[in-house]
């Protein structure tokens, strides 16, 4: 029993270090919002990434904060309003990065790129865009990923799709192996991939 303990907390500890060298990495200032990226990826002769975001339960996270069942899970952490705290809106809102404070703020008279209400963009899974949005660089993977996309954004998956959550099942998905697991990234992507077809993998 004290062994299994130590190895939770050591797991949690690990958990929160990753998350924080996450938000450092990732800095909230290069945050270019979805009408940036929505400029290049509503058309579907590429996919139309945005619209397919926009169906997706990450474009509806902050709602899903609101209905009862979340708000039965938030009361077991003490969490009164999980649309208002950022022990949940750290997973829930692009704008916390990862952390449970707002990062993505307004700069002088110039509004955010990321309200808290855009809920989980694209930004939360590729990675801030300021430095690889433009065509040029978009063109080539390699250079993207030299100036910060994530690739695969699969990566970014379990920044939130693990134990801390509150909404953690350890048998939500069963593997091709059958094995029962908390998350599978594979069958996860099924569920939001927005491929662009004219890119071969």
């Amino acid at each position: 029993m004290k062994r299994t303990i130590g190895l939770s907390i050591a797991v949690c500890a690990a958990l929160g270090f990753a998350l924080n060298g996450v938000a450092a990495e990732r800095d909230a200032s290069l945050c270019c919002g979805t009408k940036a990226c929505a400029m290049c990826h509503k058309k579907d002769d590429v996919g139309n990434q945005f619209a397919k975001w926009q169906a997706s339960p990450h474009a509806k996270a902050i709602e899903t904060l609101g209905t009862a069942e979340s708000k039965a899970m938030a009361a077991k952490v003490g969490v009164t309003d999980p649309q208002k705290s950022g022990k949940c809106l750290k997973c829930h809102s692009t704008a916390y990065n990862f952390t449970e404070e707002l990062q993505v703020k307004a700069v002088g008279d110039a509004p955010a790129k990321i309200v808290v209400e855009d809920a989980v963009t694209c930004e939360s899974c590729h990675g801030p865009g300021k430095n690889y949005k433009a065509k040029a660089v978009m063109l080539d993977r390699a250079q993207c990923i030299a100036n910060g996309m994530v690739y695969p954004a699969t990566k970014s998956c379990t920044l939130c799709h693990n134990e801390q959550s509150p909404a953690w099942k350890a048998d939500r998905y069963t593997t091709k192996d059958g094995k029962k697991v908390g998350f599978d990234v594979e069958q996860a992507y099924e569920k939001i991939k927005h491929p662009d077809p004219a890119v071969k993998k």
